[in-house]
């Protein structure tokens, strides 16, 4: 009897070492996971601490790590974007800079009374071309801005897309024949369901860059139709087309390319892509003696 009690005892005191052992080492790997844990709340997100073990802690290690690294991506990606807003400031404080230093110019030369009438009338004409300029730009940045915030109500109407090109074109028809150009429209028409307005701007934006780099004299051609996949107007220009560099940046906000339009902001092409891009639509730009661009709106 006395055998068995020491027999038990040893037994239970092993037990108990046992236990004790493993809740000192649990007690290391939950110290080392605090550790972990205020390493990352200081900014050190290199740390991977994934366990192939079983266990609860080894799970929940591999769920920390993961939560760690989604973080370090959103970290990522809000610097990046904070990187974006501060290109953007930048590129806007730019933009609007020349036509106001121009317009600034103006008013004090326009203060000096021996002006000639002459050159006053040019000086106006100048300043409200520069203010047309900042008013255009301003309103393009606005309607983008309300675009990423989803705070435009895109309405879906049944448009002929002829209807929509005489829309987009009539704007540009001054200038147009200022330039001495000549135009056609051709296609066979088709009923589209989209937003008339956001799309008419969004294409009258692809035809105002037709019309800005296409020279004295030339031609724009203006087509419309379907296929099986999607319903399409494209823009043709008899300009030195698009260079193979500027091809795949064409879209993004303020790029203007190695040889850009005097009055170009970058901004027109941008704001019709996003305009498309809400509506389940795309552009193509491309090059075919001169540059095409064209509006797919998908079924």
């Amino acid at each position: 009897m006395e055998g068995f009690l020491i027999a038990m005892l040893a037994a239970s005191l092993a037990a108990i070492a046992e236990l004790v052992i493993f809740i000192v080492r649990r007690h290391r790997k939950i110290v080392k996971l605090n550790l972990y844990l205020a390493r990352i709340t200081n900014g050190d997100w290199s740390l991977d601490i994934r366990s192939n073990k079983e266990g609860a802690l080894s799970i929940l290690k591999n769920e920390l790590y993961k939560v760690t690294h989604a973080l370090t991506e959103q970290a990522a990606s809000l610097q990046n974007d904070k990187q974006k807003l501060a290109t953007a400031l930048s590129d806007i404080s730019h933009q609007l800079k020349t036509p106001l230093t121009s317009l600034g110019l103006m008013t004090d030369l326009l203060e000096d009374d021996s002006l000639p009438p002459e050159k006053r009338r040019d000086f106006i004409a100048s300043m409200r071309t520069s203010q047309r300029r900042m008013e255009w730009l301003v309103l393009s940045l606005l309607k983008i801005a309300r675009l990423d915030a989803d705070a435009v109500h895109l309405k879906q109407e049944c448009v002929a897309m002829s209807a929509l090109v005489e829309r987009a074109l009539a704007p540009m028809l001054i200038p147009m024949e200022i330039k001495e150009q000549t135009y056609t429209v051709d296609g066979h028409d088709e009923a589209i369901a989209c937003d008339p307005n956001w799309t008419a701007e969004a294409l009258g934006n692809i035809i105002k860059n037709a019309v800005e780099n296409t020279p004295q004299g030339g031609h724009i051609a203006l087509s419309y139709g379907m296929n099986p996949l999607y319903s399409f107007i494209s823009v043709r220009d008899s300009g030195g087309g698009i260079s193979k560099a500027d091809l795949p940046h064409l879209f993004q906000r303020f790029y203007r390319g190695a040889n850009p339009a005097p009055d170009s902001a970058g901004i027109g092409l941008a704001l019709s892509l996003a305009v498309m891009q809400k509506q389940n639509g795309d552009i193509e730009a491309a090059n075919d003696n001169g540059g095409v661009f064209t509006l797919k709106f998908y079924k």
